[in-house]
């Protein structure tokens, strides 16, 4: 992995969205001669790492509509069985993984397979019935950052298709400009952001339960650039499993609003003493609001919001690199 290629992958996000929706608009899209059974009695998104943290948010989306939808970890020991009428769909960027190549093998010839991945060439696309590119290009920093935007982006797409247009290209096309907002207007947050998680002891993303893939990867990209205590946490059941480490100090929160928990949650850390920043919209007790265009709308939020993640871990991990931090050699 690189930092410079990671940095470079973060600031290629606007312009990757952007081509991807395009390729997914019209009667080109990939989506056009997707092959679904009738009324699918059930949707399996099955992946690891990012791409189950995208599944988690877009089943949820899913559920929330009334489809019976889960997102599944590929290298679970009890899996959803295969069965007509199933839609199952591995999510794998490289194609190669092989837990997820496994999982989905496993529904050929059953369910109905897809297979959602940056290299329509590659052992996931083989087990599929039909293949929805990511159209992300190479990743320069060995990170999946710009695969998991358009994962997102092509599951929400894939969502929409099962519910009969909504969401579709048009409703995603608003989160393109604030991509590229978050990332030309880094200088007038992101030097306050890194000192407050340079002084941090540990570094918890938390995030609503329908946008659980933010606060996950989110706290991955602080892990696996820098090398930093991250962990991701959904906002209520924070309450009930973290809040016990504000106790100790150097606790950094990195929250982003949407849930009905939020008071509560800002209420332990103001308490505490705890570091909260806000992503998207502010909180009343943060000690910094990270902002962006439509940071109200729950897909543009999904799509945009762990940017601020990205963009802080290549900078720390520039850092760390430049200080011969022993764990980045």
């Amino acid at each position: 992995m690189k930092h410079d290629g990671f940095l470079a992958d973060v600031l290629r996000a606007p312009a990757a969205l952007a081509a991807l929706l395009d390729a997914y608009d019209g009667a080109e899209s990939p989506l056009a001669s997707l092959p679904l059974p009738e009324a699918p009695s059930r949707v399996v998104l099955i992946g690891m790492g990012s791409s189950c943290f995208a599944a988690v948010t877009v089943a949820a989306r899913l559920r929330a509509a009334g489809v019976d939808a889960v997102a599944e970890l590929a290298s679970t020991g009890s899996p959803t069985p295969p069965r007509p009428g199933t839609l199952a769909v591995g999510v794998s960027a490289s194609g190669s993984t092989s837990e997820t190549v496994e999982a989905l093998a496993r529904h050929r010839g059953r369910s109905t397979t897809v297979a959602v991945t940056n290299d329509p060439s590659s052992p996931l696309a083989a087990a599929a019935d039909k293949v929805l590119p990511l159209l992300a290009g190479v990743e320069e920093g060995g990170v999946a950052c710009l695969t998991f935007q358009a994962t997102l982006a092509v599951l929400h797409l894939l969502a929409g298709r099962l519910l009969g247009g909504r969401p579709s290209v048009a409703d995603l096309r608003p989160a393109v400009d604030a991509v590229g907002a978050l990332r030309d207007g880094r200088q007038s947050w992101l030097p306050e952001l890194c000192a407050l998680l340079e002084a941090a002891a540990s570094i918890h993303a938390i995030a609503p339960a329908e946008r659980l893939s933010t606060a996950l990867q989110s706290a991955l990209m602080l892990r696996e650039g820098p090398r930093l205590q991250a962990h991701g946490h959904e906002t209520g059941d924070w309450l009930h499993v973290d809040v016990y480490l504000t106790k100790r100090p150097g606790y950094a929160a990195l929250l982003f609003p949407g849930s009905r928990f939020d008071g509560k949650v800002m209420r332990w850390l103001t308490d505490r003493g705890s570091t909260a920043i806000a992503v998207g919209s502010p909180l009343e007790g943060t000690a910094l609001t990270i902002p962006f265009p439509s940071a109200e709308d729950p897909l543009v939020q999904a799509l945009v919001e762990t940017g601020v993640a990205e963009l802080a871990a290549a900078e720390l991990w520039r850092r760390g690199v430049a200080a011969a931090d022993p764990a980045l050699v």
